[in-house]
């Protein structure tokens, strides 16, 4: 219990991020907020983390089930 639940969250805006999938789940990393410039720091394409606008997603809720599935992949 002492691992946190990974967060979630969709592309809904993909325009000058061509790394990102429209509609695609990303798993956000370590930070609680968008930073203050307004940017996530979300796993894209490559496999590496990397900072987008927030803008450009949107915070989806999971089952525990789920993200642990998600999380494991």
């Amino acid at each position: 219990m002492g691992k946190k639940a990974k967060r979630f969250v969709v592309c809904i805006s993909n325009e000058g991020c061509d790394d990102l999938e429209l509609w695609k789940l990303y798993a956000v990393v370590s930070e609680e907020r968008p930073d203050e410039d307004g940017y996530l720091r979300v796993v894209d394409e490559s496999g590496e983390d990397y900072l987008y606008p927030v803008k450009n997603f949107a915070r989806v809720e999971l089952s525990e089930d789920a993200a642990a599935a998600l999380g494991a992949a």
